[in-house]
């Protein structure tokens, strides 16, 4: 059975750090669309038990960030797919901390030391209002083999090249933007 939590306990944050992925959702305030996307790599950290962060890379659009600054509002959802079933979510209000600030560097050095600053395109920090458990019963046995080393190869590539910046902007969407829907 689901419960609910003002803020994670020490069980849950442990949950958090053995997972090899997560997932968050956002969506702008009134029409458009939810974004919801799969997170890996260790990209995110637990500051508290009211702050959540995670290093945010490029490679496709933007939406999160722009739902961010549009509303604020986050969602984050762990699964497990190991043998104890189990379904974690935290709700939130976000912050994006844009690349090449002090504060990104702050960040960067005090929680992601092992990612080059170059490599990332922001950082996300979120204030959790509530968490909420679920069973979990349905959710897959699965078993972690390895991250994938395609988007870390990507990035450094355009890093190396002095391109990734240019591609972070050329490829931001804007909420203004329509997404029609391909036939």
């Amino acid at each position: 059975m689901g419960k609910q939590f003002r803020e994670l306990t020490e069980e849950q944050i442990h949950f958090i750090q053995d997972q090899h992925i997560f997932f968050i959702a956002t969506a702008p305030t009134g029409d458009g669309r939810i974004n919801l996307s799969p997170k890996g790599y260790d990209s995110i950290k637990v500051i508290n038990n009211h702050t959540i962060s995670y290093v945010d890379f490029a490679g496709s659009g933007n939406e999160t960030a722009n739902h961010l600054l549009d509303n604020s509002r986050i969602t984050f959802m762990w699964c497990s797919f190991e043998q104890k079933p189990l379904i974690l979510r935290a709700y939130g209000y976000g912050e994006v901390i844009k690349k090449y600030t002090d504060e990104y560097f702050t960040w960067m050095d005090n929680y992601y030391a092992h990612i080059p600053p170059e490599s990332a395109r922001q950082i996300f920090v979120v204030n959790i209002e509530s968490v909420q458990t679920s069973c979990g019963f349905a959710i897959p046995l699965m078993e972690y083999v390895n991250d994938r080393d395609t988007l870390s190869a990507w990035t450094k590539n355009k890093t190396s090249q002095g391109k990734l910046d240019e591609y972070i902007k050329k490829h931001e969407p804007r909420l203004d933007e329509k997404y029609p829907i391909q036939k």
